[in-house]
């Protein structure tokens, strides 16, 4: 444990390679002269007490034990430049914040937890650093809340990151700890490894997020009607569009204007592009009677995203082909909509879509038998769906990654979930087993859904989705008629 005193969380690339030396009478001149800042308290955070909650509800899992859960930091994209900062998902859910470099600590008091956030302190203008560190220096990237309106901010007792080593040293000598992994390198080096143990608070924190209160159904809610501001963004730029760059770039403006920005890389696959799941490069031009599959979801200021697909005809047509493989798609995403309620197996959805799926790949004559293909051992619909139908959702993407498979994937669904359902068909351009017609025609649907008392509620359900109208949708950017 005594290693926990060589934690270091400074910073090492405080200045540039092509920065000058600073004197000393500049040193001086740059740290006077300065008025002093008003001292206006800040404004708590929304829902303070359900962050305090939160902590409260780890700290009984856990009686007896320290537990430290850090944010992370900055990451170097190029030398002195770095990417967005997004704070570590369980820290924000237990505090809110969405500072860099903070380290969340519970350290057993009595039968609680005291609960302590390790912050940057902002010295302001008399600390030459202000102006001399380019990774945290006020001048450069604009001040830090600091030790005392953090702890305004987030109702919650606040230390200099400073202290962090001695105060961790000082716990862990009179007890057990456990780490959130994974997230700060510095703390993950300096306290000894205890991946069974580890991995149980990891599993614990994604548990705590399975079941989303009032307020983050809101907050999702707003992220999907922001997301569908921006897919209709994206139909009204569509007959300008030349690229899938094109269609990246409508989308993402609209995520950074109405909220945080994406939730994930934006794809936006065109053509045979949409067969392969995760396209994120987007370089390719748009065909005039090609499908766009685009895969969105704009992340809320509170970091809740949604994530949404459609996958819509370029022309405002479906062609003859495609308009059958995307309604066998719908067909698999109703099926499995029918099965989202409290009680049934998190699988059951997966089930139903992949029945409807394998048959109707049977009835295309790509599979020469359904039930074979839906047999354990065989499994042969995958080859074209290649994925479940659904993941839950909510600070991340893929939220609660790390619960254990018996309370996600083999447990059941419970109101307060919310997950999605998104079917898709893939059919490659050289899969010599699907008819010629069909090959590089990529489709899927994906709607976010939250399990509610008496079944389930699409969130959503205003983004176009059924094949007539998404046709009446995109083909009124294109001033089409509705009629066929």
């Amino acid at each position: 444990m005594g290693n926990a005193e060589t934690i270091d969380m400074s910073d090492q690339s405080a200045r540039a390679a092509h920065d000058g030396a600073n004197p000393e009478n500049l040193l001086r001149f740059m740290t006077s002269g300065w008025a002093t800042p008003p001292r206006t308290p800040v404004s708590p955070i929304e829902g303070a007490d359900r962050f305090a909650a939160r902590r409260d509800a780890l700290s009984r899992a856990f009686p007896g034990q320290t537990l430290i859960v850090p944010t992370g930091h900055e990451k170097t994209r190029a030398n002195d430049t770095v990417y967005p900062f997004r704070p570590g998902t369980d820290f924000y859910y237990l505090t809110g914040n969405v500072e860099p470099d903070n380290v969340l600590v519970l350290v057993p008091d009595g039968d609680v937890h005291a609960a302590t956030l390790y912050c940057e302190p902002n010295p302001g203008k008399t600390d030459a650093a202000f102006f001399t560190d380019r990774a945290k220096g006020e001048l450069w990237v604009g001040p830090r809340l600091g030790v005392e309106q953090t702890a305004e901010r987030y109702a919650i007792a606040t230390k200099p990151l400073a202290a962090l080593a001695h105060d961790i040293a000082s716990a862990l000598a009179h007890g057990a700890y456990r780490v959130r992994r994974g997230i700060d390198p510095a703390l993950d080096a300096a306290l000894p490894e205890q991946a069974e143990r580890d991995a149980e608070l990891a599993a614990a924190l994604s548990e705590m997020r399975l079941i989303k209160d009032e307020l983050e159904i809101r907050e999702l809610r707003r992220a999907i009607a922001a997301t569908h501001r921006g897919f209709d963004d994206v139909v009204r730029s569509l007959p300008g569009a030349q690229t899938e760059r094109a269609v990246e770039g409508v989308f993402n403006l609209r995520a950074r204007i109405d909220g945080n920005g994406v939730g994930y890389n934006t794809i936006a696959a065109s053509g045979p592009d949409a067969c392969t799941l995760h396209w994120t490069r987007n370089d390719r031009r748009i065909g005039e009677n090609e499908l766009l599959l685009l895969d969105a979801g704009v992340e809320a200021e509170t970091l809740y995203t949604a994530d949404v697909t459609r996958t819509l005809p370029i022309s405002g047509r479906f062609t003859p082909e495609q308009r059958t493989v995307y309604d066998l798609v719908l067909a698999a995403q109703e099926a499995a909509l029918a099965e989202c309620k409290p009680g049934n197996d998190f699988l059951d959805p997966n089930r139903a879509a992949m029945h409807v799926l394998a048959h109707g790949l049977q009835e295309l004559g790509i599979l020469a038998s359904a039930e074979e293909a839906l047999r354990d051992e065989n499994l042969f619909y995958k080859r074209y769906s290649l994925h479940n139908v659904s993941h839950m959702l909510g600070i991340d993407v893929h939220d609660c990654a790390a619960a254990r498979a018996e309370t996600y994937k083999f447990g059941q669904l419970r109101t307060g979930m919310v997950l999605t359902v998104e079917p898709g068909l893939y059919f490659q351009l050289d899969d010599l087993t699907v008819p010629a017609r069909y090959r590089g025609i990529g489709v899927r649907i994906e709607d976010d859904v939250l399990i509610t008392e008496s079944g389930v509620e699409v969130l959503s359900a205003a983004i176009p989705r059924a094949a007539d109208e998404v046709e009446t949708w995109v083909g009124s950017a294109r001033g089409q008629t509705a009629s066929r």
